[in-house]
Order: C-alpha cells, then sequence, then structure tokens
C-alpha cells in the first residue's frame, strides 16, 4: 500500500468512527488539535489500524504519532513489512 492509499483507508477509517468528513483529513492535520481526537479515540484507531494491516502496533511506536502522515507512515511500515518504530 502506497501513501495515497493509505490516506484514502485512513479517511474511511476518520468517516466511520469518529464521524469526520473525509475532505478534512489531510496529511498535515494533528490529530489531537486539528481532528480533536483523544485517548480513548487513539486506541481505536490503533485497533483499526491493526485490523487493516493484520499487524500488531506496539505502544510505544504510536506514542509518537502527532498527525495524519505519522499514522500514513505507519500503515506503509507494517505494509512493507518495515518496523514503523524505526
Amino acid at each position: 500500500m502506497n501513501q495515497e492509499e493509505a490516506l484514502l483507508k485512513i479517511r474511511e477509517i476518520f468517516a466511520k468512527n469518529f464521524s469526520i468528513k473525509p475532505e478534512d483529513v489531510m496529511p498535515t492535520c494533528k490529530l489531537y488539535e486539528e481532528l480533536s481526537l483523544d485517548s480513548l479515540d487513539a486506541v481505536d484507531l490503533v485497533l483499526e489500524l491493526q485490523d487493516l494491516t493484520g499487524k500488531k502496533i506496539k505502544p510505544e511506536v504510536f506514542k509518537g504519532v502527532r498527525t495524519v502522515q505519522d499514522v500514513i507512515m505507519i500503515i506503509v511500515s507494517l505494509e512493507e513489512g518495515t518496523d514503523p518504530g524505526q
């Protein structure tokens, strides 16, 4: 999955789970400040991403996630079989 495909999947997840319009989800958006996610939403997002990729996301990897682009990079890394914590 490339970055563009990952963004489309993320937009679907945000629309379905957080009632955020897909067009409002841009790579530069800050998850907590601009998209108003809270810690419970972050857990839900991790679960959705694990379902999407079929791979476990380590908590320490997701701790540093601040933007949609960060989420995209995690998805692409998992799909490529590389460690997103690198």
